[in-house]
């Protein structure tokens, strides 16, 4: 079955180094950069620049955030090109606002992102995207509504840490780790409301090791989404609901498509979701695979559909490709769930 014992030994190894280099880093203070903990002035430059000294630095550097509200209206992305230091460190123990204008960041991919950076951890602090607005402009089918934007995205980047962060109201999905390697999440907490739109918490796609504890998460979407290319996920300790479940997939959206392997879910608990353990497929052919699966130890509290493998998927049932699935989906063993069904068949 699964091997996940090279993910957990490295995940414990980042966390070990970096406990251990934020004992000796060079901190920089987002209020000697300009920032202004009032909720009410753009602080976006004081961040951007703060970032740049301790990308600049040859040391192991903090980038220390204050109690305080800080508004952060539009889209900044951190970007490792240029950073001498491979120890990056945001402590953040105040909260971070996007504009109550939701146009200002929905035309955004992204709120926060992270291109191409190494050893970079996030510790302690709340994203507020204050996506409520444009929650209610999608549900209204009101024309002109933005996309909207994530409001963390990892890409391309590896030895990642984040720990203890709470994500208020995403306007799309809260954390994507996209394309990384060697990405440990824990006691990060996640809250929108149950019928918010594409609000999924964390999703994990065309990455390796990674690894999620001790989160609970509140959403209007999947809980934990599993995309195409994902190679050795631990995931232990989560609390889903409200919300679409723990998914892998939705797969088959392309012809050519990296397989998901190596996943294992444990001590998971569900109150009150639309699904509890997900496997998710488009009906059309693929190069798209799962295998090497385990659900254990799960306790669904009144769950719609708590197990489900669908390979005819097609939400709200517009344009379905109607063929034949071509992911092929092996070597799942599901173990101890146990608990009730909001529906007669489980």
């Amino acid at each position: 079955m699964v091997n996940v014992t090279d993910c957990l030994y490295r995940v414990v190894v980042l966390m070990i180094l970096q406990s251990l280099v934020a004992e000796s880093a060079v901190i920089y203070n987002v209020l000697s950069f300009g920032a202004k903990p009032n909720g009410t002035t753009d602080s976006t430059q004081a961040f951007v620049d703060a970032w740049s000294a301790a990308c600049a630095s040859n040391d192991s550097s903090t980038i220390s955030v204050p109690k305080g509200r800080y508004l952060l209206p539009s889209a900044i992305k951190f970007s490792g090109d240029k950073c001498k230091t491979l120890d990056i460190t945001f402590q953040i123990d105040g909260t971070l606002i996007a504009s109550s204008d939701y146009r200002i960041l929905g035309q955004a991919n992204n709120w926060l992102s992270f291109e191409r950076v190494t050893g970079v951890s996030i510790i302690g602090g709340t994203l507020d995207a204050k996506g409520t607005a444009l929650w209610a402009c999608k549900l209204a089918a009101s024309t002109g509504c933005p996309n909207g934007a994530t409001s963390l995205r990892f890409t391309n980047s590896k030895n990642i840490s984040i720990n203890g962060l709470t994500s208020l109201n995403s306007q799309m999905f809260h954390i994507v780790v996209n394309g990384c390697q060697d990405v440990y999440i824990r006691g990060v907490k996640v809250n929108a409301a149950g019928n918010s739109p594409n609000t999924d918490g964390i999703h994990v796609q065309l990455s390796r090791n990674v690894a999620i504890f001790n989160t609970s998460i509140k959403t209007g979407d999947d809980c934990v989404s599993i995309g195409p290319g994902m190679k050795d996920l631990w995931v232990e300790q989560i609390s889903c609901g409200p919300g679409h479940g723990i998914s892998i997939g939705s797969l088959a959206k392309d012809l050519e498509e990296e397989g998901v392997q190596n996943v294992t879910v444990r001590n998971a608990i569900f109150k009150g979701t639309q699904n509890g353990l997900r496997i998710k497929s488009w009906p059309r052919p693929s190069s798209g695979f799962v295998q090497g699966v385990q659900f254990i130890d799960a306790v669904m509290l009144n769950v719609q559909n708590p197990i489900v493998i669908d390979q005819n998927y097609c939400p709200r049932n517009i344009n379905c490709p109607a063929q034949a699935s071509g992911v092929k989906i092996s070597d799942v063993l599901y173990r101890n769930i146990q608990g009730t069904s909001g529906r007669a068949v489980a």
